[in-house]
């Protein structure tokens, strides 16, 4: 099984940055980032597909970017402009075949890291 290790989460000002990184022990297809705020039930954040095709929840666009160095097996999430209502613990997820599907559905994922937690404040 692929095991997929998030790292670059921290306690950041409002208006900051911070950049997510995800490595995966193998070959992905696709991979995501989800979130979980307190309280809240993880949420879709931004995916890219095996194909290159990206997708991010409308409260990111423009303020985050996602990208992916294949020959690292690795994903990254630039986060700019982070406000406090993006304060959560951040988790990567990865495929592990090809799937035609909804990149939005956490459930197409097969292997999930253990987070890292994103704290804005303002």
């Amino acid at each position: 099984q692929v095991q997929v290790v998030e790292s670059g989460g921290g306690l950041v000002q409002a208006g900051g940055s911070l950049r997510l990184s995800c490595a995966a022990s193998g070959r992905t297809f696709s991979m995501a980032w989800f979130r979980r705020a307190p309280g809240k039930e993880r949420e879709f954040v931004s995916a890219i597909g095996w194909t290159g095709t990206i997708y991010y929840t409308d409260s990111v666009k423009g303020r985050f970017t996602i990208s992916r160095d294949s020959a690292k097996n690795t994903v990254y999430l630039q986060m700019n402009s982070l406000k406090p209502e993006d304060t959560a613990i951040y988790y990567c997820a990865a495929t592990l075949s090809y799937k035609a599907a909804n990149h939005r559905d956490k459930d197409i994922y097969d292997s999930w890291g253990q987070g890292t937690q994103v704290t804005v404040s303002s």
